[in-house]
């Protein structure tokens, strides 16, 4: 992380879920079922807890145990002053700018109540490699997501196929909590995650923001680091 988006990006990480076209498609059917029976109606966010936050070049530790741990390739949007039922119009001039980051997981069980035990362990949330100014990317609603596992390209997208873009996330979430400076809206994973083992290296690149690289080591290897 570097010394620009640490002093910043300091504040609580609010991860949204489902914001990507491909990924609400391939649920709908399972949205339709008892209880909920419609696809949500308002974003649907998780927090990811303080022990989360992790940097470009730090390890991320598998959880081992038979678990699965997959990766998630995400635009950071940091906000640079506090938002408090701000209009969709408005809400870019509260955002200080863009980061990576790669929000791992282990598989969702349901994406209307996000687990803890998946969601929020020891450096489950990357974060790097720089703060790119607002002012500095002309469009944030037309960058390339790339997730590379050792050199080798395992999900592609774009946020164009956000279901929400970011105003209209900031407007919605704003109008019930306030957002702070500081605080990072992580805006969500595309469809096609993809487990990594020990001795991966992970790697997300966004056009014109870097790119964010971790490696996965084992429960012990991180124990002993």
């Amino acid at each position: 992380m570097s010394r620009a988006l640490h002093d910043v990006a300091t504040g609580t990480l609010f991860g949204v879920a489902l914001n990507y076209q491909g990924l609400l498609k391939q649920r709908l059917a399972e949205f339709e079922q008892p209880p909920y029976q419609k696809p949500p109606l308002k974003p649907v966010l998780f927090i990811k807890t303080p022990n989360t936050r992790n940097r470009h070049g730090a390890d991320v530790v598998h959880p081992g145990h038979g678990e699965i741990l997959q990766p998630g390739p995400a635009l950071g949007v940091v906000m640079g002053k506090s938002a408090s039922r701000v209009s969709a119009a408005q809400a870019l001039d509260y955002v200080a700018g863009y980061t990576i980051v790669n929000e791992f997981s282990l598989p969702e069980d349901s994406y209307y109540r996000p687990a803890v035990k998946a969601k929020c362990r020891d450096g489950f949330c990357a974060i790097g490699p720089e703060l790119v100014p607002a002012t500095q990317v002309t469009d944030p609603h037309s960058l390339a997501i790339t997730l590379y596992v050792n050199g080798e390209v395992r999900q592609q997208n774009s946020t164009a196929n956000f279901v929400r873009n970011i105003p209209q996330l900031i407007a919605e979430i704003s109008e019930f909590m306030t957002l702070h400076a500081g605080d990072v809206l992580i805006t969500g994973t595309p469809e096609g995650r993809v487990d990594v083992q020990p001795g991966d290296c992970v790697e997300v690149e966004i056009s014109g923001l870097g790119r964010l690289v971790n490696t996965v080591v084992s429960e012990e290897t991180g124990a002993g680091s």
